[in-house]
């Protein structure tokens, strides 16, 4: 990779969002305050650059196993509205990992923003598992902003496996996903959303599955601290013989809110749907039990939050 032109603060904001060491193993494409600082391709991966719209193309060729993409995206001063829009273009039986990701950073009183737009045209067959990273950071008062889309054609018995994560610092996002599943196809979704302080975040799901016998499972773990404030959304349209379940768990701390509605729709006799949605706090028992283990009383809340986050219990 040609680390001449990536900044220092774009590396520390790699190493946060994607498991980089210091060079990519495979396809890469990085994008820095609003342009592309470095990219490759593989034999199997062809990565082009859009030339209607900021952004690019990426073509996953069928037949290796276990192949990989990095699509990260940095924004590292404040004043920068980065709009990106990437398509995914994944052929039959491909199998392939893309991390994904994106760090905002802000370096006074003006805002930054980060919009990728990502489009997932998955060929039947296809296996995919997409993992997401979204962090702010930063000592500018500039609100840091990551409003991301993305849309899913999944074709018959294709595959998404979708792991997004919200770390910490990102003041103000708008989560936006739309699926659409075609015949035995199959979409996992585990989203953790973090806020504090004013944050305020949205998360939106609209899954339609059109096809016999797909099946969608969205689990969102979410917990908002301080004065944060979270609203999630989830609607699920089974309009054939399919299986649907979404779960939202909350976390309060401070004077946190959460407002959260899941919506299930069953347009056929054999859509078999359900969701389940909590929010509370942390019970105070769990408190006690690890500070007996010599935690203190913030040590064991910050290990409480981050094995909920994680899904360890």
């Amino acid at each position: 990779m040609a680390r001449e032109n990536i900044n220092e603060t774009s590396l520390a904001m790699l190493k946060e969002i994607t498991d980089w060491e210091g060079l990519f193993d495979g396809a890469y494409s990085v994008r820095q305050d609003g342009s592309c600082a470095d990219m490759q391709s593989t034999a199997t991966i062809k990565i082009v650059p859009k030339t209607d719209n900021p952004g690019i193309d990426i073509y996953i060729q069928a037949g290796k196993k276990k192949d990989i993409v990095y699509i990260p995206a940095c924004v590292t001063k404040s004043g920068v509205d980065d709009v990106v829009y990437n398509d995914f273009h994944v052929q039959k039986d491909a199998d392939v990992t893309i991390v994904a990701g994106c760090g905002v950073h802000t370096t006074d009183d003006e805002g930054a923003r980060h919009n990728g737009i990502h489009r997932f045209f998955i060929e039947p067959g296809a296996h995919v598992l997409y993992k997401e990273k979204h962090i702010g950071s930063g000592a500018g008062k500039g609100l840091r902003v990551i409003d991301p889309v993305t849309d899913v054609v999944l074709g018959e018995g294709a595959v998404l496996e979708m792991d997004t994560q919200q770390l910490s610092g990102v003041d103000r996002t708008v989560r936006k996903t739309n699926a659409k599943l075609d015949k035995r196809a199959k979409l996992v979704i585990r989203e953790s959303l973090l806020t504090d302080d004013d944050n305020v975040a949205e998360t939106d799901f609209e899954v339609i599955m059109e096809g016999e016998d797909s099946s969608v499972d969205l689990i969102s773990r979410s917990v908002a601290k301080g004065e944060s404030r979270q609203n999630y959304h989830s609607h699920i349209i089974g309009n054939c013989r399919c299986t649907g379940h979404s779960e939202c768990d909350a976390i309060l701390v401070g004077n946190g809110k959460v407002n959260a509605s899941p919506e299930l729709f069953a347009g056929d006799l054999d859509a078999a749907l359900i969701h389940e949605a909590a929010i509370g706090k942390i019970a105070g028992e769990q408190i006690i039990k690890l500070q007996t283990l010599g935690l203190t009383e913030q040590e064991a809340e910050e290990k409480i939050i981050e094995g909920f986050l994680t899904g360890v219990e």
